[in-house]
């Protein structure tokens, strides 16, 4: 491939290299026909195919396809196998209508609740998000489809989106918004990243030299094409410099001249002209040449989209009423009574460039129905999901005060969360928080299933025993819905974001969209659960939260070394026993928690997850393998991983405020300089440290004994207006240069005092 793609690139004359760098209308890239050099097509489909029809009205203009769970739902099955199913179903999908390019997943963290397009996006969890979405970029790339990890970097909102400057330090993106990334390159070597529309601290990311370049390209090693999302170039010249290869979509010629032009002045080399070109060819070349088929069956793909669903659907409240949970239904001995519009016309996925031309439509009235199940149905609200009537609502009432159970189909219309928008609260419309209120009044057993792509608030969670999070669960979301509320399946999700309790509560309130020109991030690291844990904060629901019909015990904790270097790393195992009477899966969440006080962090950090399956009675032990990053914070003054030395604690646990089981261990890092020293450095600084502070220590002490010696208490506060603890203290925190003076001690001695210090710890 690389002698083909050689020989192309010096027979492509210059104004060919600078077509091929742009799209050739809104999907597809420019063929050179004298070359052979073909035209390939992509296609919108983190969760579906939106492919254009061949000679459609326009580019939404879009094909039928299979539409599966947004990324809010399936992130909350903490599946990687199932995510790579679900990949390699949208590669056979994409072979089939000639796609070469899946554009996605979408795995840009969920900093806001109110960012419109989170229904697309994982987690709040970067370690989720990497993981997740490595598995569904190798289960499409099983099928010799491409795909396009987005949004490449910090997209974190709709509003201003093509113009904000994400305000955001250095530890932050390192920690939170790229290890994601960071983990489908260095995991499933994705074939595009797709670049953000945003800048990052005011360099566009289309054109950002650190982002594509520096990091992407040389820290990382990534191997593929960088392509703009649709529309976010502005420099086209400064982007291929900064290693974008392809703009799309096509920009009328404009840019392409500019290209020429910019080589033609020596501005741009033909060598970083040829490199962006290369990248183009190689995936244009690898598609084609090595073209799969693409054999598959809508209707089991509709099916597989159900079963996805329940994987991914998350109890999160299931208490007693008389005795007994209130979920599962007990059919049909229980009178079931429906209400809400979503029972009969769900929705099924997001809004905007995500939104798929679904195969068919199964609703919870479908399914029902289709299982012979005899329940009534009343609508509670009208079809736009935001008005209501006395008549509906005395409709709703009086079908309640009949039934055994009552089931709300209740959520977010599209108009609240879409592409291109961000949300302005975490209300549901009022008319359905009042229909559940009133419902709530006249039947105890009431069941709320929501439909929705981010955290809503629920005035009415304490009226009500059971609630199930459905998401956007796909156009199958139905047969999951009946198959969970009347046992046929087990609930198995958990939540992959928080739920808070007030908008008011989130970490960036105060700064969440920004100015218009700019947002910052100073909430910093504190994202999501990282923030609720180490604040204690009360929540709706944390992260990591879902319950089961079934029990499990979580025992037996162990932890290969107790005390190892970090560079080593250690292997966790746990075993988890289903105590219950039916079969269930269990999500296992492994967090550390740096307990050295080196530097400020969060309470807690998720480095690991397993789903285990267990028939009731069962026990199965669950392995995890903990390396130097799971241990490490993004050192912004040696520009590494460091991981220091001390105590850290490793938690099982069923959510991030469930922990079932701890041990600690002792971990030695293999970077002894927490930071560079100079004279403005305490001793305190260093004694935190102990490679550090074994250096430092005697001198420490020599200056505790010079002060304070062997004078008694007694005599100490007759000379000091203050305790020797205190005065211990003020040792610690004086920096080397208050020595300057004493004792004939000049600066140039600090100097050296501290170059030698350095030069130990380097050693």
């Amino acid at each position: 491939m690389d002698n083909k793609i050689k020989d192309l690139l010096s027979k492509l004359t210059l104004e060919e290299k600078a077509g091929l760098c742009s799209g050739k209308d809104f999907w597809r890239t420019k063929p050179v026909d004298r070359l052979g050099i073909p035209s390939v097509m992509v296609s919108d489909g983190p969760s579906g195919l939106r492919t254009q029809v061949e000679n459609g009205f326009n580019e939404n203009d879009s094909r039928t396809s299979v539409s599966f769970p947004s990324g809010c739902a399936t992130a909350s099955s903490f599946d990687r196998s199932l995510l790579r199913h679900l990949g390699e179903i949208l590669g056979e999908e994409a072979n089939n209508y000639n796609v070469s390019t899946v554009l996605g997943p979408a795995i840009n963290i969920k900093r806001s609740p109110l960012c419109g397009r989170n229904f697309e996006y994982l987690s709040e969890d970067p370690y989720v998000s990497g993981e997740l979405g490595a598995a569904y970029i190798s289960g499409v790339q099983s099928k010799n489809v491409g795909t396009s990890v987005k949004h490449f970097a910090a997209n974190n909102q709709e509003t201003n989106r093509f113009s904000v400057s994400e305000e955001v330090d250095e530890r932050t993106l390192r920690e939170i918004y790229l290890p994601g990334f960071e983990t489908c390159v260095k995991k499933s070597a994705p074939t595009t990243i797709m670049c953000s529309y945003n800048a990052i601290n005011g360099e566009l990311s289309s054109q950002n030299k650190w982002l594509l370049k520096d990091l992407l390209r040389d820290e990382w090693g990534y191997k593929g094409m960088v392509v703009s999302d649709w529309g976010a170039v502005y420099n086209r010249v400064k982007g291929i410099k900064a290693d974008l290869s392809l703009e799309m979509p096509y920009s009328g010629g404009h840019t392409d001249n500019d290209i020429v032009q910019a080589v033609k002045s020596g501005e741009l080399t033909m060598e970083e002209l040829d490199e962006a070109v290369s990248h183009v060819l190689e995936m244009v070349l690898n598609y084609t040449e090595n073209k799969q088929p693409g054999v598959f069956d809508m209707e089991k793909d509709h099916a597989e989209s159900g079963r996805i669903a329940e994987e991914s659907c998350v109890l999160l409240k299931n208490d007693k009423v008389s005795g007994s949970e209130v979920l599962p239904v007990k059919a049909p001995a229980e009178k079931v009574l429906f209400v809400g519009c979503f029972a009969e016309n769900p929705r099924y996925g997001g809004g905007g460039s995500s939104k798929i031309k679904c195969y068919k439509m199964t609703s919870a009235i479908d399914a029902a129905r289709e299982a012979g199940l005899n329940l009534k149905y009343v609508k509670g609200y009208n079809d736009d999901f935001e008005t209501t009537s006395q008549a509906l609502t005395d409709e709703a009432l009086v079908a309640a005060r009949e039934a055994d159970t009552v089931v709300v189909f209740a959520g977010l219309p599209e108009s609240f969360e879409s592409e291109g928008a961000d949300r302005t609260s975490l209300d549901m419309p009022q008319v359905q928080n009042e229909l559940i209120e009133k419902l709530s009044a006249v039947n105890p057993r009431i069941v709320v299933l929501l439909h929705n792509g981010s955290p809503v608030a629920m005035p009415w969670v304490n009226k009500v025993p059971a609630i199930l999070e459905c998401y956007l669960g796909g156009e199958n979301i139905g047969t999951a819905q009946i198959n969970l509320l009347f046992g046929k399946a087990n609930p198995c999700g958990k939540l992959a974001e928080t739920f808070p309790l007030r908008l008011e509560d989130t970490p960036c309130y105060m700064y969440y969209p920004g100015n218009g020109r700019t947002c910052v991030y100073a909430e910093g690291i504190f994202v999501g659960y990282r923030w609720y844990d180490s604040r204690k904060m009360p929540v709706l629901f944390p992260f990591g939260h879902g319950l089961s019909y079934t029990s499990f015990e979580y025992s037996d904790l162990k932890v290969s070394k107790a005390a190892f270097k970090d560079s080593d790393g250690v292997e966790v195992s746990v075993t988890v026993k289903n105590t219950g009477s039916v079969a269930g899966k269990e999500i296992v969440q492994l967090y550390v928690s740096d307990k050295t006080g080196v530097e400020i962090r969060p309470e807690k950090e998720l480095k690991g997850f397993e789903k285990v399956e267990l028939k009731a009675g069962e026990s199965k032990t669950v392995t995890f393998k903990l390396d130097q990053r799971s241990f490490a914070y993004w050192n912004t003054d040696t520009k590494e991983w460091y991981a220091p030395s001390g105590t850290y604690i490793i938690s099982a646990a069923a959510s991030s405020r469930d922990i079932r089981l701890t041990a600690e261990v002792d971990v030695t890092s293999s970077g002894k300089k927490a930071f560079t020293i100079t004279p403005q450095t305490t001793m305190g600084d260093m004694l935190r440290n102990r490679e550090m502070a074994a250096i430092i220590k005697p001198e420490f002490e020599k200056s505790c004994d010079a002060v304070i010696g062997n004078i008694s208490d007694e005599e100490f506060e007759r000379q000091f207006p203050f305790t020797k603890a205190a005065m211990v203290e003020m040792i610690k925190s004086n920096p080397f240069r208050s020595n300057r003076g004493r004792n004939g001690i000049t600066m140039e001695d600090i100097l050296k005092q501290v170059e030698g210090y350095n030069k130990a710890l380097e050693k």
